[in-house]
This record gives structure tokens, C-alpha cells and sequence, in this order.
């Protein structure tokens, strides 16, 4: 999507995910938007303002009695000129500092000012995003309207693992084309999305399921709706938010899935991401297995259905376009074809998820799209940045835009 002629102010506070501002502003004058930044104290010890300013153009603003910016560009006006205000990191301190209506620098000042949207992509020490303090000011924050981006779980330069890792810049960037999409490329256009595992009851505890983690699907999800698909994604069990602007339908098993599916029916395209078990215990005990003589016990499998040869059926309701994932462990582009004939869908991701790959519950993705016409294979990138050049090859595909 264009972001050309739209005017975003980005805040940078302090933190090490500061570092990520740097890209997401690339990213921003490449999609076309002006781009004008406000630099915190604690924020330049992590970016400096020549940076900043060399990536979007203009000059950094970070002094609040400065007489020459206020000269050129008073705080009131650099507030309200933006069409969108993007706070990325936007730190513990910063949002409790909004939320109390302090204006104290340069930052909260414009941000107290202003009468525009506002986006923040909080990035923090996991114990500082689950403080309770942390967490009112959040609710304070929501009921006036700003919208919160992230933050995603995952390893902190302090060391620990949790929820406070800022969103990528191209989670970011996908927000802020759905902010502004008003219709978009696939306006008009109803796509379907599987993502996430599904779990298979073996009793009341146990259960057969995989690795994913849905983060491919639910990024595939994400950039549809910010392209202006009407978008429903159907989700096995998975520890991520709901992907904005997306109808989510959770489901556990296999079998939910595919009457999930067919319930979204008629869609103009169909991703089908999610890693669904190939078997199912035939029967589901309603109680707990006990140990008994040492002897494991016998359980029969079946075969689940199979929702990608089922959508990509023959029929009325079949999607224009049906896409399929390949989770190979080897020959993958070989394996990942056959499968593509077998089920009768239109293309097909491979993706090598041998261990070591780090693909299944990581944040990269090392794609190869294959048709018709053989198979085109994708630098590893960013999970959402995967999503997003599919989201522009099925626009494409579709003749939209």
C-alpha cells in the first residue's frame, strides 16, 4: 500500500528497541509517507539524531524551549500537522507519563497536544509490562483511544524471556497502512486464513499436536486486512494476539477447523498456514489413562481431514486462489511440488523446518513459492515481512489495486 502524501510524526523514546526506529522509518519514506521525528533525552542515547534525520529527510526535533524550533515549528503545530503519531519504543515511562497528562519534555508535550491518532508499540523489561501500574496506565491509555501494538514475547537484551519485545518494523508499517486503508489493494476481496497448531484429545490431559506457534499465520492474516481484504482467520490453540481488523474463529482439532473453513465460504482467496495433525486417536477417552502393568497403551490413530485438498476442491464455493504451506524437513522444493499437485491447490510456501531451521516458533521464515510455473524462492526474512510481499502477490494474482 501507498503511503504517499501521508504525514506521520514518530516519537522515539528510550530503550534499546530504539535501534528498530531506524528501519521502520526506511520503511515508512519507501511506502512514500513524510516522515518527521521527535527524539527523547533517554531515546538519543540509544539513536542518535543524525541518523534519524538522514533516514527520513528532515531534521529530528528533541528540545522543548528551543527557540529555533519553536521559531520554524512550534510544538503545537509539529503536533498537530501529522496525520498519524507512531511512538515506537514507546517505554514504560513515557506511557505513564501520558497517561498521567504530564507534559514535561518535548515528547509528551506534542503528545498531549495533539488531536491526531496515536499508535504506541510498547517495548519494555517483561516485569515492567506486567506491573500493575504499567497495566492501568495501559487500560487509561486504550479508553482515550490510542491504539497499542505489541508487545510480542520473546529473549530481552536484559536476559529475560517474555511479553516486552517491540513489534517488528513491519508489524509496525502494517498498522499503519491499515490506519490509512480506507479500502486498499484488496478492498472488496473476503480471504480465509488457517494458522496456529491443532490439538488432537487423547483424554482429558493429553493430547497430539506440533510445534507452530502461528506467527506465520497470523502475519498472513495481519497483511490481508491491512491491504483492505474483508479477512477471517482460523486459529488452533496459540499464545499470540489477535491479529487487528481480522474476524478470529478459535478452534482446537482438526475437524473444527475444517467447519470453521467451510462456514467462511465464499472467500476470494484461501491461505492455509496452519501446521494441522495429520492423525487423530480414533477415540477420545472421557477419562485420564492410568498406568498400569508398565505397558504403554494402544492407541489407534485416524486420519484427519484434509482441509487444503478439501478447499481446493472442484465446486461453486472453491476460492479463486488456494494456497498451501509445505512443512519439509528435506528435499523440500521436491516434496513441497508433489503436494501442491496432490491437493490441488493453485500455489504452495515450502519451508524447511528441519531442527536447527528455527522456523517453527521463531520470528524468520526462508520461503519458496511454488505454481504452475515452478518455484521462486524468497530471501529468509521476518515472518511479517513474508506475509507482506504474499499479501502484494495476491493482489496481484487477483488483479486487484
Amino acid at each position: 500500500m501507498s503511503l504517499s502524501d501521508k504525514r506521520i510524526l514518530l516519537v522515539v523514546a528510550g530503550g534499546i528497541a530504539a535501534y528498530k526506529s531506524l528501519e521502520l522509518v526506511r520503511r515508512l519514506r519507501e511506502r512514500g509517507a513524510y516522515v518527521r521525528c521527535v527524539l527523547t533525552n533517554s531515546g538519543a542515547e540509544f539513536v542518535t539524531p543524525l541518523a534519524l534525520s538522514a533516514l527520513s529527510g528532515d531534521k529530528v526535533y528533541s528540545e522543548l524551549f528551543s527557540l529555533t524550533d519553536e521559531a520554524e515549528m512550534g510544538h503545537i503545530q509539529l503536533s498537530r500537522e501529522a496525520d498519524l503519531l507512531v511512538i515506537a519504543p514507546a517505554t514504560a515511562d513515557l506511557l505513564a507519563r501520558m497517561a498521567g497528562g504530564q507534559a514535561n519534555d518535548l515528547a509528551t508535550t506534542v503528545l498531549l497536544a495533539t488531536d491526531k491518532p496515536v499508535l504506541a508499540a510498547p517495548a519494555m523489561n517483561v516485569r515492567m509490562w506486567l506491573h500493575p501500574a504499567t497495566q492501568a496506565n495501559l487500560a487509561i491509555l486504550k479508553e482515550r483511544g490510542v491504539v497499542l501494538l505489541g508487545p510480542e514475547d520473546g529473549d530481552m537484551a536484559c536476559g529475560e524471556f517474555g511479553p516486552g519485545r517491540m513489534s517488528e518494523p513491519m508489524e509496525i508499517l502494517a498498522a499503519v497502512e491499515r490506519h490509512f486503508a480506507n479500502g486498499g489493494v484488496l478492498a472488496g476481496r473476503r480471504a480465509l486464513v488457517t494458522s496456529g497448531p491443532t490439538l488432537e484429545a487423547i483424554d482429558p490431559v493429553r493430547f497430539l499436536s506440533n510445534h507452530s506457534s502461528g506467527r506465520q499465520g497470523h502475519a498472513i492474516a495481519a497483511a490481508l486486512a491491512a491491504a483492505g481484504a474483508q479477512t477471517t482467520l482460523v486459529s488452533g490453540p496459540v499464545s499470540l494476539d489477535d491479529p487487528p481488523g481480522v474476524e478470529v474463529q478459535r478452534v482446537n482439532s482438526a475437524d473444527e477447523m475444517l467447519a470453521a473453513c467451510q462456514a467462511a465460504l465464499p472467500v476470494d482467496v484461501a491461505v492455509c498456514a496452519a501446521a494441522v495433525a495429520d492423525w487423530r486417536p480414533r477415540h477420545s477417552l472421557a477419562g485420564k489413562i492410568k498406568k498400569g502393568d508398565g505397558h504403554a497403551p494402544a492407541i489407534k490413530l485416524v486420519e484427519n481431514p484434509d482441509i487444503l485438498a478439501t478447499l481446493a476442491a472442484a465446486g461453486p464455493a472453491r476460492p479463486t486462489l488456494v494456497i498451501g504451506f509445505a512443512a519439509e524437513t528435506e528435499n523440500v522444493i521436491e516434496q513441497a511440488s508433489a503436494k501442491r499437485l496432490k491437493k490441488g491447490c493453485d500455489w504452495i510456501l515450502a519451508n524447511d523446518v528441519a531442527p536447527g531451521t528455527g522456523t517453527f516458533g521463531g520470528a524468520e521464515n526462508l520461503v519458496h513459492v511454488i505454481d504452475a510455473q515452478g518455484a521462486e524462492s524468497w530471501p529468509r526474512m521476518s515472518k511479517a515481512a513474508v506475509a507482506q510481499k504474499l499479501s502484494s502477490r495476491i493482489a496481484e494474482a487477483l488483479g486487484a489495486g
